[in-house]
């Protein structure tokens, strides 16, 4: 299956009980709202397929995800647009929280903003050495509010608290491995396929009935997030529009 755009697609392979989904853009894996529908889409088809017991996630290229698309967050004008837009990465977290299969993380590079929300919304996740994160939303106005609930229940609202007010620093894969993100790094891509795969054929392998229960059981405390997040886009959507974020913006672009 594949759903694609002018720029970027989203595509699933199942072979052998599991799903791949890879997203591509060419800014960097960032995610324009249609590719957001798109995706909450393929995960909500995949929770009630009965051929697919474990789900990897991954993208293309060397940067994992950039996070929302820059050039919609600048021609955002009202607030309900803007409303809508946030809702999209809201969407995408409530359908990885909610699907019945355990979700794999393949993190190949960069992690910013919501794609550090994506990378937390994995029920498990491995990564390449070189796949720092950052959290750069505080700097440009606005602030990783629909996230924010996916990252600090991986990480902590500590280390949650680190990333946010220091928008400009990466923190290493060391880091977030020593904080709860990822599971296991590795020094070479093939080792990241590798291991990925592997693990995912002995998950593939086990009750899926056990495996839809214990997903339930990891996001025990959530359920507030079908209000919560949809809350949180309604801030983001305020502040993407004041006079600091508009200046920000265009300081960014120049």
């Amino acid at each position: 299956m594949s759903a694609e755009n002018t720029n970027g697609f989203i595509e699933t392979q199942i072979e052998n009980k599991i799903a791949t989904i890879t997203f591509s853009h060419p800014a960097s894996n960032s995610f324009p709202s249609d590719l957001l529908q798109k995706l909450t889409e393929e995960l909500n088809a995949l929770s009630k397929n009965n051929e697919v017991n474990v789900i990897i996630l991954q993208s293309e290229g060397k940067t994992f995800c950039a996070g929302a698309s820059f050039d919609e967050l600048l021609s955002i004008t009202d607030f309900e647009t803007g409303k809508k837009f946030f809702s999209g990465f809201a969407n995408v977290i409530n359908a990885m929280r909610k699907c019945s299969k355990i979700i794999i993380g393949k993190i190949q590079g960069k992690a910013v903003g919501g794609g550090v929300g994506l990378a937390s919304a994995c029920d498990f996740a491995f990564a390449y050495q070189d796949a720092s994160i950052k959290l750069s939303e505080i700097g440009i106005g606005i602030g990783p509010f629909v996230i924010e609930p996916a990252v600090s229940r991986k990480i902590g609202k500590t280390a949650m608290t680190q990333l946010t007010l220091q928008p400009n620093n990466w923190q290493t894969a060391d880091w977030a491995i020593e904080k709860g993100l990822y599971a296991d790094i590795f020094d070479s891509y093939g080792d990241l396929d590798e291991n990925t795969l592997a693990f995912a054929k002995k998950l593939a392998s086990y009750n899926p009935e056990a495996l839809a229960e214990m997903k339930k059981v990891f996001w025990e405390g959530t359920e507030n997030w079908d209000q919560l997040l949809y809350e949180r886009s309604a801030i983001s959507g305020k502040l993407v529009l004041s006079d600091f974020t508009k200046n920000a913006l265009s300081e960014f672009k120049k």
